[in-house]
């Protein structure tokens, strides 16, 4: 499927989704037509009695809200776990890193063998290294309860084309621009709430 953006937009949406320098591995620019132009990064207003800074999942609508307060957040378009896999309740970043590599759980490679081959053994256990291959892509925040990892991510992606479906094994994907620029305004500790899917 091919999208087409407003060209007006086009011009503030091709900065937005430039490649992007000084990174560990390249990020190359985002091609437009392939993501459906309602999931690209915009500035919205947002009623919630959440606190600025809190980020609002709603799976959905495969949207991410990052609140800013005044009625008004910052809205990315996610890729979200596919039906079984989603999840809903209130976690915090726990942990962010960059360029992470991925350790995919044991059920997950019980489901898809083929990942074995992929993968090498880490100081963690069975992964692969962060690169442009991995598939957390260029970022990862992780979510924990109280003292527990959720063992899901808000997580860049090497497959920009799947935000807006539902595809992951539960995890909240996004575009590396988006997730970068997410990254940089999320601290350790934000409260994240992903909401139900009806």
């Amino acid at each position: 499927m091919e999208w087409t953006v407003n060209p007006v937009l086009r011009s503030q949406y091709a900065a937005l989704y430039a490649p992007i320098d000084g990174e560990r591995f390249p990020i190359p620019a985002v091609e437009l037509s392939d993501i459906n132009p309602e999931y690209l990064r915009k500035a919205v207003y947002y009623s919630t009695q959440e606190q600025p800074g809190t980020i609002i999942i709603d799976p959905q609508n495969h949207f991410l809200y990052f609140v800013q307060g005044g009625g008004r957040a910052l809205r990315y378009g996610v890729g979200v776990g596919r039906q079984g896999f989603g999840w809903s309740g209130v976690a915090t970043i726990h942990d962010k890193q960059e360029w992470p590599d991925w350790y995919p759980p044991k059920e997950m490679i019980q489901r898809q063998p083929e990942l074995r081959r992929q993968m090498s053994e880490l100081q963690s256990g069975l992964g692969m290294h962060g690169g442009p291959r991995n598939p957390l892509g260029s970022r990862a925040m992780y979510l924990w309860q109280g003292n527990k990892d959720t063992l899901y991510r808000i997580h860049g992606t090497v497959e920009p084309w799947t935000i807006g479906t539902s595809v992951s094994s539960g995890c909240i994907r996004m575009i590396n621009q988006d997730v970068i620029d997410l990254y940089q305004r999320t601290p350790v500790g934000a409260r994240v709430v992903v909401l139900r899917s009806h």
